[in-house]
């Protein structure tokens, strides 16, 4: 039994209960595997594979195929694109959002048996709108108005944490914490930090014994311990609240909802990936906002700006090599759910394979794959619209090497 075959048995009541896939799993699930030639990480395939059978089933939209290419760099209606540039070198921005930052992750063997993932950052100078390898960090959040960023040092769990202005490439303030701190995320009103302790790093890696290659798969083992929360007007290192991760170990950081009143986790596997379990700022397991309980923390770009829309999974794959009797060939052409957040139900779908982020409350940007399905997997930043099929560059097209180091993965923030 293969993997697909294995995961569609033992999801197949997720998928009664909920049809929506992961953002852009289907596709990138197939880069993983031609990556994975001669290094494959086993947990994140087999959780990989899991949405992707969630998602085969979804109905085949439209084919609408056209792509609106702009010139080499647009800021017409807010737009900074650069088509021909991936990684990017010059501000990809559009509308409220801005890619504040991007980072690379690579395998570091610390002895036979052991590694961690580790992040390499490029980040936004704001004054000239270029991105600058700061190899300082293991791990940067951007504030809104992407003037500030929070950032640990090399090793992790960190013992504080910096505050760092984007224009001088300075670190403000040290915010010394009494707890290891692996992951940042600022609340959407800028004025607090939430800082994820763990009690080791949360990216460590095993080696697979007697595998036939160089395999590593998660240690699995429980390291998030809890959460610092901290007003960036104090001089204090904050509260800490103790929240353990669930046994899918990992990373699993936490982050704000909308009203900055409540903490969701980012990670922890597939259960909390269809049901998110919601924390008050005290740590206190509590009921999910209304307009937040339907949504995934797979799905980064989650609420309009008005409230009134939820970005959620990939709708459909086109890929006749996991569905064969949908005659799925289109290549190019993915579509995610959009819902709304008050009942979880259908409103529309819109083109893009992964919504990462909302430009104005009927635009997004999003990663939409630029190959075909018998050509090696390849993906682009590009910007789409509720109720169309038009799709706008913004990056160039991202390779998926088969070695490290991973393809850059973006950091968005409102600008």
């Amino acid at each position: 039994m293969n993997v697909e075959e294995l995961v569609r048995d033992s999801l197949r009541e997720l998928a009664v209960e909920e049809a929506s896939a992961g953002p852009g799993f289907a596709d990138r699930v197939l880069a993983v595997r031609r990556r994975r030639r001669t290094r494959r990480l086993v947990a994140v395939a087999v959780a990989t594979a899991a949405v992707v059978a969630v998602s085969v089933a979804m109905p085949l939209l439209n084919e609408g195929r056209d792509d609106a290419r702009p010139a080499r760099v647009t800021q017409q209606d807010g737009i900074s694109a650069h088509p021909d540039q991936s990684p990017p070198s010059d501000l990809i921005a559009a509308g409220r959002s801005a890619l504040a930052a991007y980072y690379t992750t690579e395998l570091v063997a610390k002895s036979d048996k052991e590694a961690t993932y580790e992040r390499t950052y490029w980040l936004l100078d704001p004054d000239t709108g270029k991105y600058k390898k700061d190899t300082r960090w293991s791990f940067v959040a951007v504030a809104p108005g992407l003037k500030t960023a929070a950032v640990l040092e090399r090793t992790l769990p960190a013992a504080r944490i910096g505050l760092l202005d984007l224009a001088t490439g300075e670190v403000e303030r040290w915010i010394p914490v009494g707890k290891g701190v692996a992951g940042l995320a600022f609340s959407n009103g800028g004025t607090e930090l939430v800082a994820t302790t763990y009690s080791e790093h949360p990216d460590s890696l095993e080696k697979v014994e007697n595998a036939d290659e160089d395999e590593w798969t998660s240690t699995h083992r429980v390291s998030r311990t809890g959460f610092l929360l901290l007003d960036l007007a104090g001089k204090g290192g904050g509260i800490w609240h103790r929240v353990p991760s669930s046994s899918a170990g990992g990373r699993a950081d936490f982050a704000f909802t909308r009203d900055d009143k409540r903490l969701f986790a980012v990670g922890g596997g597939l259960e909390t990936l269809v049901r998110p379990k919601f924390y008050d700022l005290s740590g206190e397991e509590t009921a999910a906002p209304a307009n937040e309980k339907y949504l995934r923390w797979d799905v980064p770009a989650r609420l309009s700006p008005n409230g009134k829309l939820a970005a959620l999974g990939q709708a459909e794959v086109n890929d006749p090599a996991i569905a064969p009797e949908a005659g799925r060939t289109l290549p190019g052409q993915s579509y995610s759910f959009i819902k709304d957040p008050l009942t979880g139900k259908e409103i529309t779908k819109v083109r893009g394979a992964e919504l990462l982020a909302w430009v104005d409350d009927q635009r997004l940007i999003a990663w939409e794959r630029a190959a075909g399905h018998d050509e090696p997997y390849k993906d682009r930043l590009v910007l789409v619209t509720i109720g169309s099929d038009k799709v706008v560059p913004l990056s160039g097209v991202r390779e998926h090497s088969e070695t490290d180091p991973e393809p850059w993965e973006p950091v968005f923030a409102e600008r």
